[in-house]
């Protein structure tokens, strides 16, 4: 059987993280990325960039399934255009979940998320849209991550744990069971997240 092709949308570190999770996924054929004007030619892992934001309508003429690899740290915003923007073509996302994760049957995963190596979604969770799970974090039993969401590597949410839309959760980060954080919240690497956090909180 003959797999279908994916495009990724993106060409840096992260997009490379993205291939290697999509090949031992063995789903999708990788038909090439998205990139900045400069990068359009080059190669990443074997995958040639093929265009620019710019040239995505005509690209998802050809491939009509696509994953966002831009990563997230700073800002989701980036993740959250090229999101909206790729939304307009009646593309597919499809959710992208690495065989060295465990994901739960009784967790549910939505469009154009994607889970990397080690991670595990226990059971209850429910993850948004276009988010990333990467390597080795834990997501427990319960817990609601909204859209565009970056859980970075190593990092813990206990059970019942609400994370609003755009919130990034940096490495070894640990998140108290039960805690509310709200949309566009950056929480760095190593923190501790014991009480709630209201909209746009910065712990660096």
């Amino acid at each position: 059987m003959s797999q279908e092709s994916i495009l990724l949308v993106g060409a840096g570190g992260h997009a490379k993280a993205c291939i290697d999770v999509i090949e031992r996924e063995g789903r999708f054929s990788v038909k090439g990325l998205v990139g900045l004007s400069d990068e359009v030619g080059s190669q990443i892992l074997d995958y040639s960039v093929l265009g620019t934001d710019g040239d995505l309508p005509l690209l998802l003429q050809e491939c009509p399934n696509v994953l966002i690899a831009v990563g997230q740290i700073k800002s989701p915003e980036p993740r959250i255009r090229l999101f909206d923007q790729v939304k307009l073509n009646n593309c597919e996302f499809p959710a992208i979940v690495s065989p060295h994760a465990y994901v739960s049957p009784h967790s549910t995963l939505n469009a154009g998320t994607i889970v990397m190596h080690g991670a595990i979604i226990n059971a209850g969770a429910v993850v948004g849209r276009n988010c990333i799970i990467n390597s080795q974090s834990l997501i427990e039993h319960d817990v609601i991550i909204s859209d565009h969401c970056h859980i970075a590597t190593s990092a813990t949410i206990n059970g019942g744990v609400q994370i609003g839309l755009g919130t990034f959760v940096g490495s070894g980060s640990s998140v108290r069971q039960g805690t509310k954080i709200g949309e566009h919240c950056f929480i760095g690497m190593g923190r501790q997240v014991l009480s709630d956090c209201e909209a746009g909180a910065l712990m660096p």
